[in-house]
């Protein structure tokens, strides 16, 4: 008898973009790069989290999309966010959702999930060197320039 399996490929394309292979060296470098890539015509009506995925020169390989919520939260799945990490290669990255209210400061639930897959990248030596919060009107909250990562 024989026994059939699903067969699993994991595939990376690269394309060559103005924002990809720009090296991220500060919060400012990665806000901008992640508002380029965000659905303005949502960003007001919805969360969203994303993230942007580097390599060992904090150069941008890509930008993944987690997930999609309501207007006051989004649910990520972490494994989601390693495997994403793991099957491009990246040494780092950096995590971003929006705030469609506008309100900059971060939640609690904000904070628990940065800890939560800071400390899930830390078992694969995977960095997670910043959490941006994005608003609508462009402007951002970073929880590295505020000592919260």
């Amino acid at each position: 008898m024989t026994t059939k399996v699903n067969e699993i490929k994991v595939s990376y394309k690269e394309r060559i973009a103005a924002s990809f292979w720009q090296k991220i060296s500060r919060s400012r470098d990665a806000a901008e790069v992640l508002f380029e890539h965000w659905d303005k015509d949502t960003i007001g009506l919805q969360e969203a989290f994303k993230v942007l995925l580097l390599n060992n020169s904090n150069k941008v390989k890509g930008i993944y999309q987690l997930s999609t919520g309501g207007i006051t939260g989004t649910m990520v799945d972490v494994r989601l966010l390693v495997g994403v990490a793991l099957k491009t290669a990246s040494v780092a990255c950096i995590i971003c959702h929006s705030h469609p209210s506008g309100k900059l400061e971060p939640s609690q639930p904000d904070r628990d999930l940065t800890d939560k897959i800071k400390k899930a990248g830390e078992l694969l030596d995977i960095k997670v060197l910043d959490h941006i919060i994005l608003v609508p009107n462009g402007d951002y909250y970073s929880f590295a320039d505020n000592g919260l990562i």
